[in-house]
């Protein structure tokens, strides 16, 4: 088995010896994982495309689709066009509608069963207190008419722009119950938090999360048959837990906690969490094998799966949270999703060595490499890049 040098804080180095990978049971055909499980997915960049990388989006389409594939055959949904696919930090409204098209048209040939729901907010509109309402709502009509006019399922995308000009919680009872009153499907609303976006704090007007989550669960409680579910990121289990207790008997909670989200899918004696995570790019294979030992009634399984990949998933969203996405693309580039670690709008450079180091090591611990020499390979390229010379 190989084994890398790698740096170390302080100018020193250590010899990591990497393990054999888990072997994750591929999830036998037609059988249903106990729990709703999107994925939020990443895309893949062309590096060789002659654009401005901070200007433009340069993307693989078929390796992009490639992984959406991959995810599926795993028992997978794919949570479209989200911020783990760089929305609003490279991936602009009309990249995000053409992946969108797509992600749909390819999820609807794939096989029976591909599960696909969709971003729609309003980030084609630039955040400004001047703005109104109108000009909000109109903004998210527009995202969630395309999104419905290409089949798609609607995740109501919280809005910098709602942020930057609401006044009151009742602003965003207005432009909530217009949007969720028209929609044709019911949605998942989609609460991120500020640790993800700075942009969206005081979300739902209100800085305190729970006085937010009063303002929340009144819009859900009187639109409940539009509304599939909630995907909260908050990455407090007691929040999530709370809120999942108050929901309307038929709204989902989607688990967006991508630090105690084991805990959270299992649930307790009065319910459980579907899940809806940045991770799952990263630890596909493992999640959907433990959700699968789930449903087989094997929790000891489950958590035997799961609870080694959180130390690497607490890594990957560490501080500043709202970079995580380095993680997911560099784990895809590591297993050999893909043949770069590049990102659209440079992105790839918001993390630094050290941090891809230890990731590298936690990835390798909890199993994840499936070809563990493919892995050390291409560790060894970054470090080079970085002028590593140990």
């Amino acid at each position: 088995m190989s084994s890398v040098r790698l740096p170390v804080a302080g100018g020193e180095s250590e010899l990591h010896q990497l393990i054999e990978p888990r072997q994750f049971a591929p999830l036998p055909p037609g059988e249903q994982l106990p729990r709703v499980a999107f994925s939020a997915a990443h895309v893949v960049a062309d590096p060789l495309t002659d654009t401005d990388p901070w200007a433009g989006a340069a993307i693989d389409w078929e390796a992009t689709l490639a992984y959406r594939r991959h995810l599926w055959d795993l028992g997978l949904g794919v949570a479209e066009a989200m911020d783990t696919a760089q929305r609003g930090m490279g991936l602009n409204w009309d990249n995000a509608l053409e992946l969108i098209k797509r992600s749909v048209a390819e999820a609807q040939v794939h096989s029976a069963g591909s599960l696909i729901a969709c971003g729609a907010g309003t980030d084609h509109l630039q955040p400004d207190p001047a703005l109104t309402l109108e000009a909000v709502i109109d903004a998210y009509e527009q995202q969630c008419e395309a999104v419905e006019m290409a089949g798609g399922r609607i995740i109501l995308m919280a809005s910098r722009a709602l942020a930057a000009c609401a006044r009151s919680p009742d602003d965003y009872g207005k432009v909530y119950g217009r949007i969720l009153s028209q929609v044709r499907q019911p949605v998942i609303i989609h609460w991120l938090g500020e640790m993800f976006d700075p942009a969206l704090a005081g979300y739902w007007g209100r800085e305190n999360h729970q006085d937010a989550m009063e303002v929340c669960l009144e819009i859900i409680h009187r639109y409940p048959d539009k509304v599939d579910g909630i995907k909260i990121s908050l990455l407090s289990p007691e929040k999530e837990i709370g809120m999942r207790r108050r929901l309307p008997e038929n709204v989902k909670m989607y688990t967006g906690d991508d630090f105690n989200y084991a805990e959270l899918i299992a649930g307790d004696d009065q319910g459980y969490s579907h899940a809806l995570l940045g991770i799952f790019d990263a630890i596909a294979p493992a999640a959907s094998a433990a959700l699968a030992a789930m449903g087989r009634g094997d929790m000891a399984g489950y958590h035997a799966i799961l609870e080694p990949t959180v130390p690497l998933s607490r890594h990957i969203f560490s501080t500043p949270t709202r970079f995580y996405k380095t993680g997911v693309v560099f784990m895809a580039y590591l297993n050999g999703h893909q043949k770069h670690f590049t990102m659209i709008g440079g992105q790839q450079s918001t993390r630094s060595l050290l941090h891809l180091c230890e990731l590298f090591k936690l990835a390798d611990r909890a199993g994840l490499f499936h070809e563990p020499d493919l892995a050390a390979e291409r560790m060894r390229a970054v470090l080079a890049v970085h002028g590593w010379e140990g």
